[in-house]
């Protein structure tokens, strides 16, 4: 019987694994949200006509999950407006003009001499999961250091397309590394295992060389299983503890933290600069020339796409993200974001949609679920409104990675539905609540 969880196998196509980081500078506007993280939208605390620099703090966290939010550029503040983003919603964002000097603020390296310095310096840098969730760093290590065990960095990257985190452990290995070092220092992590998968040598030798110099710091080499990155899924192949429904990784003990997050809480550490800017993975096959850029944070996806060299033919779809996870962006006019790790523009030959027939009831979105969850069942009982029944099937286990709408023969929706399962399941709660008083 295998010891991994189930998966798929997608096609890799990183086209960029091997391209240096460029750096894109020129940008002549930002427009900043102030919601890039979970939790509550940061408060401005600038105002039009005012002054910034590179690393100047533009917005405060606004409770306990929040985080603060630094200017990417030195220039003018314009505007503060409302935006929409691509789930719909509006946020505050702040809009800067660049002056082209890229100029920093003063800054210095934190104090950094207990565990409350440590987590104090991690928020406000800015930092949270770069993965792709967002979730503030701080608020994860913001527990007793008794808590748990292990920390498991993620550098899976295991979507398609995505490069930029491998990049950033062959690249930035000496920020990661100050990092771990306060990490395990402060926090009293004894343990810390960084989880690559096997199709990223460079990545895995970058970490393996830094890890030599942590007493126990390891690399775990992984096979290339989607979704490797998930978090419960990276948990239980790197330490064999499964993290039960509605639970959190620290209930088995562990925390789990994206590799990129890391080196900007290792940078910050060593210069004060906080998370101004990011690298992202430009790619798909209406990109000209595919390639990784770290950009500043609210540039306009239409100009870096520009900086990359443009289309190579019309996009059919642009997305956050990569194809299994990443979401849709109704235009160009939207910004890179904190946890934006790639942008992907697809021709219509790669985002047309399969036609969808009729279930065969073959079980194979079972069979590569990696909880073993029945997305053929949680369908119907979606189509029923069964509450009761899509509890009992353990939807809320989910974690939307796509396996079961990328294996189905009939090329169902049962991501998607599942995704809208959930919704149901929480509004249909909510109300059941309000009822009962």
């Amino acid at each position: 019987m295998s010891s991994l969880l189930n998966g798929v196998r997608v096609p890799h196509r990183k086209h960029t694994a091997d391209k240096a980081a460029v750096r894109f500078t020129d940008v002549k506007t930002v427009t900043i949200p102030m919601q890039m993280h979970i939790g509550a939208p940061a408060t401005p605390i600038v105002a039009v006509g005012d002054t910034v620099k590179v690393g100047t703090l533009i917005a405060e966290a606004a409770g306990r999950v929040s985080a603060p939010i630094h200017s990417s550029v030195s220039g003018k503040v314009t505007k503060i407006t409302n935006i929409l983003t691509s789930n719909g919603t509006y946020v505050p964002a702040i809009v800067i003009e660049s002056d082209g000097e890229m100029a920093c603020e003063e800054l210095s390296a934190p104090t950094v001499e207990s565990r409350d310095d440590l987590i104090e310096a991690i928020k406000n840098s800015g930092a949270v999961g770069l993965g792709g969730a967002g979730f503030p760093t701080h608020v994860k290590f913001n527990v007793e250091p008794s808590s748990f065990d292990e920390l498991i960095v993620n550098g899976a990257e295991c979507e398609p397309y995505i490069t930029s985190d491998s990049l950033t452990m062959t690249e930035r290995a000496d920020d990661i590394k100050t990092a771990l070092i306060a990490i395990k220092k402060f926090l009293n992590m004894q343990r810390i295992i960084i989880g690559i998968e096997n199709n990223k040598k460079n990545a895995i030798d970058s970490m393996q060389n830094m890890c030599s110099e942590i007493d126990g710091a390891e690399v775990r080499v992984l096979p290339s299983i989607y979704p490797q990155g998930g978090e419960k899924v990276l948990i239980y192949h790197t330490t064999g503890k499964k993290v039960p429904t509605g639970k959190l990784p620290l209930d088995v003990r562990c925390v789990v933290v994206n590799c990129t997050t890391l080196a900007v809480i290792g940078n910050y550490l060593k210069t004060g600069m906080p998370l101004v800017e990011k690298c992202v993975t430009v790619d798909g096959g209406a990109i000209k020339e595919p390639q990784n850029v770290i950009v500043p944070i609210g540039t306009m996806i239409e100009d870096l796409i520009n900086f990359t060299g443009g289309f190579s033919s019309d996009p059919e779809e642009i997305l956050y993200g990569g194809p299994m996870m990443g979401y849709d962006v109704p235009s160009l006019d939207f910004p890179i974001l904190k946890n934006t790790n790639a942008i992907l523009a697809l021709t219509h030959k790669e985002a047309k949609l399969p036609k969808t027939t009729a279930c065969i009831r073959c079980g194979a979105c079972t069979n590569v679920c990696p909880f073993g969850l029945a997305p053929a069942e949680i369908l119907l009982a979606y189509k029923k409104k069964d509450a009761e029944l899509l509890e009992k099937l353990s939807i809320n286990t989910c974690m939307e990675c796509g396996c079961c709408s990328f294996t189905c023969p009939a090329n169902r929706p049962l991501a998607q539905t599942n995704k809208l399962s959930k919704i149901f399941l929480r509004e249909y709660k909510a109300k059941e609540a309000l009822k009962n008083g």
